[in-house]
């Protein structure tokens, strides 16, 4: 631990917001982590503490997420406009200008949020016909991400009022697939999972995930002086129940809880996979 860190007030309530552990527990966590947000957080769940927000994909406070496919299903993008007021973001014209550039980024065949900003609207590029809205509505407005899938069948899904979109990619493209695709999406839209399955899993993540949970079981008042091998094989467990819990595939299907989303996905076609997925919401 750094004995020159500050952690401000703001860092402190930061992590409140996210995690919902007490504010002391937040002050100890960033101070022992050297004010780094995501080892913070790590800190508090060696501790045992139940943190909220395991991973975030949240990228603005408010705004307009819009999630399409090309006509032949084998293309998918998902674009946020934020804004500053939820006020902007539920306005009709709004919403509307954001179906706007995510026609032009489709037309486009876009492959970058760059290239996106670059791209002619209308009379302009969307970068000046944006600049042209903060100058008319008076709030801070951006291009804020742009994700892209290209596989053989791509399904598309816009949740809760466009604060979340989600894009799957499949091996297979046909109705039957790109409904199964869809409502795996509304599956990711619920449960975000962390990749397609485990072995979609990084190294660095497993690692992250085994040292945790062998922390947790360590910090057992219980375990004290057990031997290393049962807290090894105790850690390999809970990250087992971590695979299930968070993988998309593994994950039970929340239309039918008596199958897992591989099984259903099975059911509709015995080879129907998922290629990947991106999952965007706003904060």
């Amino acid at each position: 631990m750094s004995t020159t860190t500050t952690i401000t007030a703001a860092e402190i309530n930061k992590l409140r917001q996210v995690t919902g552990a007490g504010m002391m527990d937040c002050r100890k966590a960033l101070v022992e982590s050297d004010g780094d947000f995501e080892k913070a957080i790590d800190y508090l769940r060696k501790k045992g503490q139940k943190v909220a927000a395991l991973r975030s994909d949240r990228e603005a406070k408010e705004g307009v997420i819009i999630a399409k496919t090309t006509d032949n299903k084998k293309t998918g993008l998902i674009i946020t406009l934020a804004c500053e007021t939820d006020f902007v973001a539920k306005n009709a014209e709004f919403v509307a200008f954001t179906q706007s550039i995510m026609d032009v980024a489709i037309k486009n065949n876009v492959k970058s949020l760059d290239e996106l900003l670059s791209a002619k609207l209308e009379n302009a590029t969307v970068s000046d016909k944006i600049n042209d809205q903060v100058a008319k509505i008076g709030e801070k407005i951006h291009l804020t991400r742009f994700e892209r899938i290209d596989a053989e069948g791509v399904a598309a899904y816009i949740h809760g009022a466009y604060r979340m979109g989600v894009l799957v990619g499949l091996n297979k493209n046909t109705e039957a697939t790109i409904e199964a695709g869809r409502e795996v999406a509304m599956q990711i839209a619920a449960m975000n999972p962390v990749a397609v399955d485990q072995d979609a899993v990084s190294p660095e993540m497993i690692e992250r995930e085994k040292a945790i949970v062998t922390d947790q079981i360590r910090n057992d008042p219980k375990m004290a002086g057990k031997p290393n091998e049962m807290i090894e094989k105790i850690a390999m467990g809970k990250l087992n129940a971590f695979f299930k819990e968070n993988t998309l595939t593994a994950q039970a299907f929340v239309k039918d809880a008596s199958k897992t989303v591989a099984e259903h996905l099975k059911s509709v076609d015995p080879s129907l996979k998922v290629t990947s997925f991106k999952r965007v919401q706003l904060g």
